[in-house]
């Protein structure tokens, strides 16, 4: 407006009333909201923390894990206004110690009914090679297991789908590609004993195991790319450590941006509540006697 009046030489009370304005809003100085800098403050941290995440997943970690009721709008708008963005590339970093059937129409349904693995192939800082066997289940995108050893077999396979089973139950089909460990024989009549299927794609077609292989690109993305590991321990406690992150807290745009295993816990004022608002027991079954 000043521009205006400037050009046509007219006064400010002449310009408000041809306009239907106020003239207190040529005064009035625009404030943001009083926890802007709060706010900000805690995104830019996320991102610093998070490199390898958007302003979504960023706004969805303001909701669930620091407490802030925010929308996605806003999150974008201080994302932008900061000139935050997620980096084409990242440097490798150090971290510091202290001394002490066919499967192209198989889609899954419902927990457990498919499962995918596959390996990856990476190297410590000593050039040497060691192997990850990434397992997930694809229907809720949880990543099961990471088995990390300098070398994995077909027997490691077995061992590591034994203890799932054991754990999680078994599933009703494992989806792999056709690598030895994967088509060897006792693996297959392994997994066929305990009542579950295999559905291997086709042989140079990775995209037919998309979710597995999505995954595999995180891992990369968000960790391996970033990080330089010294020691197979290292690598096993920090890989660890960002699965249990990427299950419990880290947002997945195709669930809504929520975790896909969230934690569950139970606060202690909320257990007491409950276990005070249990019937007391029959005057018969507490009159009874200790067996011990």
């Amino acid at each position: 407006m000043d521009h205006v009046r400037s050009r046509l030489k007219l006064s400010e009370r002449r310009v408000c009333r041809v306009l239907g304005q106020h003239r207190s809003t040529q005064r009035r100085v625009p404030r943001g909201r009083d926890d802007e800098e709060r706010l900000t403050a805690d995104i830019i941290a996320l991102a610093r923390q998070y490199g390898r995440y958007g302003y979504r997943k960023i706004a969805e970690l303001l909701r669930s894990t620091a407490g802030w009721v925010v929308n996605d709008k806003r999150v974008e708008r201080i994302w932008r206004r900061e000139g935050l963005k997620v980096p084409s590339m990242q440097p490798k970093k150090g971290r510091l110690w202290l001394n002490d059937g066919s499967c192209i129409r198989l889609r899954a349904e419902r927990l457990n009914h498919v499962w995918s693995y596959d390996f990856v192939e990476v190297r410590t800082h000593d050039g040497r090679k060691y192997r990850m066997l990434n397992l997930i289940d694809e229907f809720t995108h949880e990543c099961r297991a990471i088995r990390i050893q300098r070398q994995l077999t077909a027997a490691d396979a077995i061992d590591v789908l034994s203890d799932l089973f054991i754990l999680r139950g078994v599933p009703e089909h494992i989806r792999s590609d056709n690598g030895a460990e994967f088509v060897a024989k006792a693996v297959q009549d392994w997994i066929a004993a305990v009542g579950a299927k295999t559905a291997y794609i086709a042989p140079g077609s990775p995209w037919e195991n998309g979710f597995i292989e999505s995954f595999n690109a995180r891992l990369r993305d968000e960790l391996l790319d970033g990080e330089i590991f010294y020691s197979l321990k290292e690598a096993k406690i920090v890989i660890e450590s960002w699965r249990r992150h990427y299950n419990a807290l880290r947002p997945h745009g195709p669930l809504g941006y929520k975790p896909p295993a969230p934690e569950v816990f139970v606060p202690a004022m909320s257990a007491r509540a409950a276990q005070q608002s249990q019937p007391a027991p029959p005057p018969a079954l507490a009159s009874r006697p200790s067996l011990h």
